[in-house]
């Protein structure tokens, strides 16, 4: 039985990226495609598309290698989860890296980036740290 289904996601990110896939196929949902958008939009990755088949929706997701060979997501770590939630202000944000990684953070406005929060003065749940 799947209890998290955004864990079972990043899980077969950084399954695909240790084994050096070019291309991961995994279900989609209203939040797996806002991660990947913000994984997207912070050139984790190279490119992603919605497909359907049989009447369910997956994400196609390209993934990034330097040199074709070293991965651009080294680690991809779910930090709250369905047992115990972690929420934050944005004043608590984690500096992930020292600002070398970004957080993904769930606020009343959407999934956004740490930085992004930060900014906009949001506060909210901590959903993975990627570096």
């Amino acid at each position: 039985m799947n209890r998290d289904p955004v864990s079972d996601f990043l899980t077969s990110i950084r399954n695909a990226c240790f084994a050096k896939h070019k291309l991961l196929e995994s279900p989609s949902s209203k939040l797996k495609k806002e991660i990947t958008k913000v994984l997207f939009e912070n050139g984790y990755i190279l490119d992603y598309k919605l497909e359907t088949k049989k009447n369910r929706e997956f994400i196609k997701i390209a993934l990034k290698y330097y040199q074709k060979k070293v991965s651009v997501i080294q680690q991809i770590i779910r930090i709250s989860k369905p047992g115990l939630r972690k929420y934050s202000k944005c004043k608590n944000f984690p500096r992930v890296l020292n600002g070398l990684g970004i957080a993904i953070i769930s606020t009343s406005y959407g999934i956004m980036t740490d930085k992004q929060a930060r900014i906009k003065k949001l506060g909210g749940e901590v959903l993975c740290y990627v570096y």
